[in-house]
């Protein structure tokens, strides 16, 4: 059962996201397939139109033509206007009139009217202009949908990552199964330049494996056993044997699609105000048409003069490019940036990067590897090195703390037997402490030192940037630890990216003063706050923000995601699978500081694209409607109702084109 529900839930995610694509592919096959009916149907209307016969000065009857027209032109209203028509429908009972309710309006006026002329009412048929109309809209919206799809399409790339199957090991034997119905540690063998089919750790072989479509980091890395490995990414030329982690619908590459849909969906601010413009465009659009229509009516002209004035305000007007301005941009950008590492879970947060004028750097993992490696241990009085290293391993051994690592490893590297511990607990932003062979040993900070009076001991390392911890043996020193962690050599410069940027960086760490200092002073950086407490950072980040600084702020997400919360922007960054900083708006994939850097900038182009595409909309509109409404009659221009839906297509398409020129530098 707990199979069945587990492939269920993952093939509904599959469907789930590959819906929009297809959605948009579909119609806009739909109305590719209509506008082909209307080609063929358009040529014999203008035939039989006493305007264009008028134009291009021939003559062309016969008994009945009239009805021909109508015929023909009723098809042309019923079969090619039906998008349009049923979208008013929609529209009107959703009580949201907005686009399809201009068109469809439009056309139908059109329609009654010329149908008026058939049977009697005075004046020149619009059948030809209705024909071309309908054309020129279901042009231009098959290249909008199109337009669409393609952005989705960035989408649908991501979704076809993971494979369909799976090599699943029973014994000596090797099982093809579907990669929905993998389960938590079954084991998967994949052949060299195999898709892996689910997150893991390697538990045989070794191989390089190529993440980049994942993390935008395009060298392959090397994997050996213990290492994990990612849903989707290609294996290089070793065989490897695979734990499994997640289940297909937890998977990093899952998390991830789901993160990009729902950003696609998500609407930022710049999106509501394009909405409300829109919205405000619709009602401008049928107030100026129904008003161009009396004005010129009023004024003596005739009614099929009038009408067609009315016709094209309301068509040049439609707020199409306006409602595209901003969807377009945020499809392509959540795109660009999930192929990029880049995961933005929160679209307003992902807009105001370029707000930032101060970026906190958590120091541990972002601007250093985070991997610490100890580089001299110090013991007191009757102590030995090992005793120090052996106690200090003991406390540690089931921490996931980088320093933890580092001890643990070193007390490995001495092949030296870690005794079994009782009472274990942690002394919060101190230490830990724990009973070991009948003895109480601590593990502390230098601040534990401070508060509880105890002086260092001679011969404590006098490197700047490593950090010490102190082991205690019944309250009494029995020696110091210290720890080196090396800094990223990307991390000077992306801080030099951010100074070109008018950006602040400031550092944030629980390391001494004299550590922080020497890294900030390494790295170029502005300011920095240490011996900060996991608590304090939240108080830090607000004291920033009570100078007025729009701050940004960078942790690995556990102990900092009050911090992360209360920025304006919250960054979690977390190689891997790590992807659940809940936090954070934005989650970069990749420990890389310069990704911050590439964030900010992405983030500003994405904004200027929206900006770009808002003004070409409206700027567009306050010029075409006085045209339309014939502003310019006496100067002998015209603008026809099949003229404006040639414009507003052109605006439409200009607004797509503009999205979809947005790169990722």
């Amino acid at each position: 059962m707990h199979e069945h529900e587990h492939g269920h839930e993952h093939e509904h995610q599959h469907v789930t996201h590959a819906a929009g694509h297809d959605h948009h592919a579909m119609m806009a096959g739909d109305l590719k397939k209509r506008f082909y009916v209307v080609v063929i149907l358009t040529i014999p209307i203008l035939l039989l139109s006493e305007m264009i016969q008028h134009w291009l000065h021939f003559s062309f009857h016969f008994p009945g033509s009239q009805y021909v027209l109508l015929a023909l032109s009723t098809i042309v209203f019923g079969y090619g206007g039906w998008p349009f028509l049923n979208g008013w429908a929609a529209e009107m009972k959703g009580k949201n009139p907005g686009m399809m309710t201009l068109i469809g309006f439009a056309i139908s006026v059109a329609y009654c009217y010329s149908v008026a002329t058939v049977f009697g009412l005075q004046g020149m048929d619009f059948f030809w202009e209705l024909a071309t109309l309908i054309l020129i809209m279901l042009l231009g919206h098959w290249i909008e949908m199109k337009s669409v799809a393609g952005a989705s399409r960035e989408l649908e790339l991501l979704v076809k990552l993971m494979p369909n199957e799976a090599h699943m090991l029973h014994g000596d034997h090797i099982m093809e199964v579907k990669t929905e119905t993998l389960k938590v540690s079954d084991l998967v063998l994949i052949k060299p330049g195999e898709k892996m089919p689910a997150d893991g750790l390697i538990t045989e072989g070794e191989t390089y494996v190529n993440e980049s479509m994942l993390t935008g980091e395009s060298l392959p890395v090397q994997k050996s056993k213990g290492d994990a490995v990612i849903a989707g990414s290609i294996n290089g030329n070793g065989a490897i044997r695979v734990s499994v982690s997640h289940g297909a619908k937890d998977s990093y590459l899952s998390q991830v699609i789901k993160l990009v849909h729902d950003a696609q969906d998500a609407k930022s601010q710049t999106q509501l105000l394009a909405d409300k413009a829109a919205k405000w465009l619709t009602l401008i659009a049928l107030v100026a048409g129904i008003t161009t229509f009396f004005v010129w009516w009023m004024l003596g002209k005739d009614l099929a003069f009038s009408i067609e004035r009315m016709v094209t305000v309301i068509v040049i007007c439609c707020p199409h490019a306006l409602g595209l301005a901003v969807p377009l941009v945020v499809a392509k950008s959540t795109a660009l940036s999930a192929k990029n590492g880049l995961l933005i879970k929160n679209r307003t947060a992902f807009e105001n990067a370029r707000k930032i004028t101060t970026l906190v750097f958590d120091k541990t993992g972002t601007l250093t590897i985070g991997k610490f490696e100890v580089s001299a241990i110090v013991p007191v009085g009757e102590w030995s090195v090992s005793d120090v290293l052996q106690y200090a391993a003991a406390l540690e051994q089931n921490s996931e703390h980088p320093i933890a690592t580092g001890i643990c490893h070193k007390a490995k590297e001495a092949s030296l037997t870690i005794p079994p511990v009782e009472n274990f607990r942690a002394l919060p932003g101190e230490g830990v402490t724990a009973m070991v062979s009948g003895k109480t040993i601590k593990v502390v900070s230098p601040g534990y030192l401070e508060t509880h009076q105890l002086s260092q001991p001679a011969g404590t390392p006098a490197d700047p940037t490593a950090t010490i911890v102190y082991v205690l043996v019944d309250e009494a020193l029995a020696g110091s630890i210290a720890l080196s962690d090396t800094i990223r050599p990307e991390s000077a410069i992306a801080i030099q990216a951010l100074q070109k940027e008018k950006i602040k960086s400031v550092l944030l760490t629980g390391d001494n003063p004299q550590v922080a200092a020497s890294v900030a002073k390494q790295l170029g950086m502005d300011s920095f706050f240490a011996g900060v407490l996991p608590h304090q950072k939240l108080d830090k980040i607000k004291e920033l923000q009570a100078r007025g600084e729009f701050v940004a702020m960078t942790g690995d997400g556990v102990n900092d995601a009050p911090a992360l919360a209360q920025a304006d922007v919250g960054i979690a960054v977390g190689s891997g699978s790590d992807i659940a900083a809940e936090t954070a708006g934005i989650v970069l994939v990749n420990s890389n500081p310069k990704d911050v850097v590439s964030l900010i900038r992405f983030g500003k182009a994405t904004h200027r694209k929206m900006i770009q595409n808002l003004i070409w909309a409206t700027g567009y509109n306050a010029v075409a409607l006085p045209l339309a409404a014939g502003v310019l009659y006496n100067m002998g221009i015209l603008l026809s109702p099949a003229a404006g839906a040639i414009l507003m297509t052109v605006s439409t398409v200009v607004v797509a084109v503009n999205a979809s020129l947005l790169k990722m530098k």
